[in-house]
């Protein structure tokens, strides 16, 4: 077990100090007095850092955390500015993809690519509290592979929307490989992702490129991470944009007060540039 006491405002752990998976990490820290109320579950999502707010909610409802010496069991529970809590973050179990016979939008495919339109509200792989109806399940009957576990250390471009019940942090695009050939799950906090190497939104519809090998992952891991593909996006606005056209440039992260949203931010040395034009009035 690794332990951590903190009284100020910083965040809870390290990189160094906590191990892979997080499991068995303790935390135990006063709310700074004066501190506006807040739910549990956001507040220790800001004090340990690498842990999902998905894996931070398991913690709570197992009873793994407690408010002044009292288990707290609902993630919504509000705190306050002298409280003090203490959490144990629970063992992750790894997590399996099933093939699910769904209607699939498919627009293009050979024997190394797959080329899918992704509806609006579908979200695109597994995670804690959404293991059915993704799109990762779809590939897997498509494909005919079988039930499959997978581990994934790579990180994938853009980010998706997450529900309380699945939280991921923001993710870019690396060239590891990972296939649909199945491998170990070692590494307990991944999600079952065969093929993919970008997402969308699950509110958000549009084309994504599945690879079908490593060789063809490889690649358009490659070009992902190299910004040579290019993507076009249509999205309504409220209120007409001033200049009607031009582009953005400025580093962007996830909100700590409400984790499915991302807002600019400054220091970051991550800035991401869109070009936009408005089509219609």
């Amino acid at each position: 077990m690794q332990f951590f006491s903190r009284s100020g405002p910083g965040l809870a752990s390290s990189s160094s100090e906590i191990t892979a998976n997080h499991a068995g990490v303790r935390l135990e820290e006063r709310v700074e007095v004066g501190a506006e109320k807040t739910r549990i579950d956001s507040w220790i999502s800001s004090r340990i850092r690498g842990v999902s707010r998905a894996r931070i909610q398991s913690s709570i409802r197992s009873g793994l955390v407690a408010v002044n010496g009292r288990t707290v069991n609902k993630v919504s529970h509000i705190i306050k500015g002298g409280d003090m809590v203490s959490c144990m973050i629970s063992k992750l179990q790894p997590l399996k993809a099933e093939p699910e016979d769904m209607p699939l939008d498919i627009v293009y495919e050979d024997e190394h690519v797959l080329v899918v339109n992704k509806p609006a509200h579908m979200v695109v792989h597994p995670a804690p509290g959404n293991a059915n109806g993704t799109l990762v399940n779809a590939i897997l009957h498509h494909c005919r592979l079988p039930i499959r576990a997978f581990a994934n250390n790579i990180q994938i471009s853009d980010t998706e929307e997450c529900s309380e019940s699945s939280d991921s942090d923001i993710e870019e695009v690396c060239v590891d490989q990972c296939s649909m050939e199945e491998v170990g799950v070692e590494n307990y906090e991944a999600l079952v992702r065969p093929g993919i190497v970008h997402r969308l939104d699950k509110g958000t519809s549009g084309l994504l490129v599945v690879a079908k090998d490593d060789h063809s992952h490889a690649h358009l891991a490659e070009q992902f991470k190299k910004h040579t593909i290019h993507r076009v996006y249509m999205s309504l606005t409220s209120g007409v944009p001033n200049p009607s056209y031009g582009r953005i440039e400025i580093p962007i992260a996830r909100d700590s007060n409400n984790r499915i949203r991302m807002v600019a931010v400054s220091g970051l040395n991550n800035s991401r540039h869109t070009r936009y034009a408005a089509s219609t009035r």
